[in-house]
Parts: structure tokens; C-alpha cells; sequence
């Protein structure tokens, strides 16, 4: 589903994407489009594109294309996703212990519609840091 996805093919796309959103979250997907993990991940945020889409704009980002933030966000796993808002870039509390960014496939669209709104009203109260509604540490998986 990630050619259904606005791709940013070079660095400036990415900068451009970031700074000019005024008004809305910018969600980033930086991965690899062959990699099912993010075909995955692709396929929720194509299901949930058009239902956020008053509050958030979703891009998609080949980080074998555009390496250039591979190591300023430390983008070493298959799949990430970040969020910014207003050129700064929101960090989200799962419970995980990595804050900066999602990096798992999430299946459940309406799981991540909620992240997404907790991001923007945080964000748009300036916080650079939000903690998500459900708690995705390893605690619960047992």
C-alpha cells in the first residue's frame, strides 16, 4: 500500500514536508517499501489517512533512497514512525522506553488514530513530549 502514500524521494522533501505544515501533525513512516514489516505499517496508515486528515498528513520515506536521516534519528530498525509538529519533532511516551519513535507495525488503525490525536492536542499545547493512551511495554503482553 505504500505506493498509495505520498513519498518524499530526497532530504529537502522531508525538511519541506516538516516546515511547512502549519496547522496539522506530520507523520513520517521511514523504513523500506519491499520490507513487510512496513508493508504493514503502509497498509494502516492508508486505512487511516483519510480519517486524519483534518489534523495530520501522513508521508511515507525510503530510507535506503533518502539515508540522510538514518543516523541524525537513529534509523537502524525496518520500520519507524515520527511524528512533528510546527518543525519540531514530537517524542511519544509507549512505555517502550524509546520515546522518539514508533518502530512496529501497528495493525489496529483506531489504536493509532488515538496516538495521532494524543500527538496533535499535545503538540498543539506545546509539549514536546505526550504520553500515549495505551501502554505497550512487555508488562502487558503476559
Amino acid at each position: 500500500m505504500s505506493y498509495m502514500l505520498t513519498h518524499l524521494n530526497n532530504g529537502w522533501q522531508v525538511d519541506q514536508a516538516i516546515l511547512a505544515e502549519e496547522d496539522r501533525a506530520v507523520i513520517i513512516r521511514f523504513g523500506h517499501d519491499w520490507d513487510p514489516t512496513c508493508m504493514r505499517m503502509d497498509e494502516t496508515l492508508y486505512k487511516i489517512a483519510t480519517k486524519v486528515k483534518n489534523f495530520a498528513v501522513i508521508y511515507v520515506v525510503d530510507i535506503s533512497k533518502v539515508p540522510d536521516f538514518n543516523k541524525m534519528y537513529e534509523l537502524y530498525d525496518p520500520c519507524t514512525v515520527m511524528f512533528f509538529f510546527r518543525n519540531k519533532h514530537i517524542m511519544v511516551d509507549l512505555g517502550t522506553g524509546n520515546n522518539n519513535k514508533i518502530n512496529w507495525a501497528m495493525s489496529d488503525g483506531q489504536e493509532f488514530i488515538d496516538i495521532i490525536e494524543t500527538v496533535y492536542r499535545g503538540a498543539r499545547k506545546g509539549r514536546g513530549l505526550v504520553v500515549s493512551p495505551k501502554d505497550y511495554s512487555t508488562k502487558y503482553k503476559y
